[in-house]
């Protein structure tokens, strides 16, 4: 086990795509196919622009490959693909239900920081627990700026009455961790879809939360 009380933390703040609940594989897909159906190639480079950011704003960055549609037009189209009944499930990424249950049921101050949307969200949330556990979620819809911008962490940290420098972020894609620790936050990495090479920005890098216990070291108050 892996003790988190060197990181000194009164409060945990979550990423959720990759960091809580695995749903890369089926992000993937969704872009691939967005891209495809298009007529436009799709590799692995491309696709690692679209990890832990807000889906308009990576899409911004390939918008003049689609001649005659908007961001908006294709974000909806992705959406389809992604929520279709043909798109891969979704699951807990391992440990991650046992570790938010420890951390609700020691009364530490927990916060979601997404850049999928709202509804995404809340679906996928159930996988570990439920809406419930978090007394904050921040979404795309909640910032003008999705990650690598700190604006998420930092909105969230206001809303648990914490200050950055006693949380703890959980990430797993570069753009994440830029995002946290930009807003002073310390920030634990998981390799679930990128390798500790791209993640090394972090305080420390994990596999997934299977090894990681919460000591008592900053009790909510």
């Amino acid at each position: 086990m892996t003790a988190l009380h060197h990181l000194h933390a009164k409060a945990a703040l979550f990423d959720l795509d990759g960091t809580l609940v695995a749903t890369e594989h089926r992000s993937r897909a969704a872009w691939t196919r967005l891209f495809t159906t298009h007529g436009l190639p799709c590799d692995d480079a491309l696709l690692a622009t679209f990890v832990g950011r807000r889906g308009q704003e990576a899409l911004a960055d390939h918008v003049d490959r689609f001649p005659g549609h908007t961001v908006d037009e294709l974000f909806e189209e992705a959406c389809g693909y992604l929520m279709g009944p043909d798109s891969p499930p979704p699951y807990a990424v391992p440990g991650a239900a046992d570790l938010l249950a420890d951390l609700h049921g020691r009364g530490v101050p927990l916060a979601v920081v997404t850049s999928g949307l709202r509804a995404h969200a809340t679906e996928l949330l159930e996988h570990v627990g439920g809406t419930g556990l978090f007394q904050v979620i921040v979404t795309a819809e909640d910032v003008t700026a999705g990650k690598p911008d700190p604006q998420g962490f930092l909105a969230a940290c206001r809303s648990l009455g914490v200050h950055p420098a006693d949380g703890l972020a959980f990430e797993d894609a570069p753009a994440g961790i830029r995002a946290a620790k930009a807003a002073g936050l310390r920030c634990v990495a998981l390799t679930t879809t990128h390798g500790a090479a791209d993640l090394a920005h972090a305080d420390l890098v994990v596999p997934d939360l299977t090894a990681l216990r919460w000591t008592e070291v900053a009790p909510a108050s």
